[in-house]
């Protein structure tokens, strides 16, 4: 069992967090190690200025070397003052008190930033898979992993489209992994279904991740938080296997809604943190459960100005359908890659496609900062942010209006 400190009054304080962590660190097996920690990027609810802190305080002194590479998976590289201020940090600080620390953007466009550490068969998916899918898939990972003596994952876990929770292991596939294995359990988990997948703890894909994980050949701890908004519940740490799991059991009881009837029209506020829909399809991802048959789910920010600078080109090209759309007309997107089918499917939603018509169980429209003409290009709705007033869909739940502030974290289901 991980080590584990929970609130017992809702929410860590500061200084509870700060001592939960010095205590794990005290249990590590750091000393005259090179240590490497592997932390989300921006798009991630994380108390992250306190914990690098901590961290810092409690091995820098006991490590041979201590440096952080953010977990990027295939969004853009963050900038120098991004990761400043994600860590909470000032330039003076970042050159002086932390300064022997190295922080590293994952690259995983760049092969030459890449290692090769195995392969998974395709008789091993097509087990795993349940017969959905069959190929074998090259495992690839930011070789810099390999130059540390002890790799440890500092992330939130909460439900997740893909892999039914987030956290543990997949911070290295796909957060610091090559394109292979990242197309291949996106798209499986495609398969599966957004609405099947999402909130569950045990899946094909969180398999086919552990076991690409058990292919690296370094010491692997991990950091688990539970995450409210900007409050912590709970930390977990172990191996990543065990504090995932922990963790994803108290995410169940913590990050899920249950409602009693489904919407007709769910507006969906993205936070600031989702400035491109690559990442605010999360909004359509969370809800999709609750949203009635033919209702509407409206993605809202003005803030939100781009489809994804990095796949953007692909997704204009692809546009955004249900599964079925792709799957009884594969030989047309045979040189699209998994994720990017996956990501389209994961935000239109649940559907049909019959003689090639295709029926979307929900309206998706986008009330953002990308324009009509292209919203409507990709296959989406769109209205004008500036036309909606938030206040008209807060306590209309009766009348089937359901405002959801702070949208793509929490997991709406029906209940029964």
């Amino acid at each position: 069992m991980a080590f584990q400190r929970i609130s017992e009054n809702d929410f860590l304080t500061d200084n509870e967090l700060r001592d939960a962590v010095a205590e794990a660190c005290a249990q590590m097996n750091a000393d005259g190690k090179r240590v490497l920690f592997i932390i989300p990027d921006q798009t991630r609810s994380m108390p992250m200025p306190l914990m690098f802190r901590t961290l810092h305080a409690a091995l820098q002194r006991r490590v041979k070397k201590m440096d952080l590479l953010i977990a990027l998976g295939t969004h853009p590289p963050m900038t120098e003052a991004m990761i400043l201020e994600l860590l909470g940090l000032s330039a003076e600080e970042r050159s002086g008190q932390f300064g022997a620390v190295d922080i590293f953007n994952h690259a995983w466009q760049d092969p030459s930033a890449l290692a090769h550490i195995g392969t998974i068969s395709a008789d091993e998916i097509e087990r795993i898979s349940g017969g959905l899918m069959r190929q074998s898939v090259d495992v690839t990972i930011n070789k810099r992993v390999l130059d540390y003596d002890l790799v440890c994952i500092v992330g939130p876990v909460f439900p997740h489209e893909v892999v039914g929770f987030s956290g543990g292991n997949k911070y290295f596939f796909p957060g610091v992994s090559g394109a292979e294995i990242l197309n291949l359990f996106h798209w499986l988990g495609a398969l599966i279904t957004n609405y099947a997948i999402n909130g569950t703890k045990h899946t094909p894909v969180r398999e086919v991740v552990n076991r690409a994980a058990a292919l690296i050949p370094v010491e692997k701890q991990c950091f688990c938080l539970t995450v409210v908004g900007k409050r912590t519940k709970a930390l977990f740490f172990g191996t990543p296997e065990d504090a995932w799991s922990e963790a994803a059991d108290l995410s169940a009881r913590t990050h899920i809604v249950y409602k009693e009837k489904p919407f007709k029209s769910v507006l969906a506020m993205a936070p600031p943190m989702y400035d491109e829909l690559w990442v605010a399809g999360k909004c359509m991802y969370k809800l999709e459960p609750v949203v009635a048959d033919g209702g509407e789910l409206i993605i809202y920010g003005a803030h939100v100005r781009e489809i994804s600078v990095t796949h953007g080109a692909l997704i204009r090209r692809v546009g955004y359908h249900v599964r079925d759309y792709f799957t009884k007309q594969m030989e047309r997107f045979a040189d699209i890659p998994g994720g990017i089918l996956a990501h389209s499917t994961h935000v239109r939603g649940g559907g049909t496609f019959e003689g090639g018509v295709e029926r979307a169980r929900v309206q998706v429209t986008l009330a953002t900062g990308i324009s009509e003409a292209e919203s409507r290009a990709v296959n989406l709705g769109y209205r004008d942010p500036a036309s909606l007033h938030p206040e008209d869909w807060r306590d209309r739940e009766a009348e089937g209006y359901l405002l959801v502030p702070n949208a793509g974290e929490i997991l709406y289901r029906l209940k029964g």
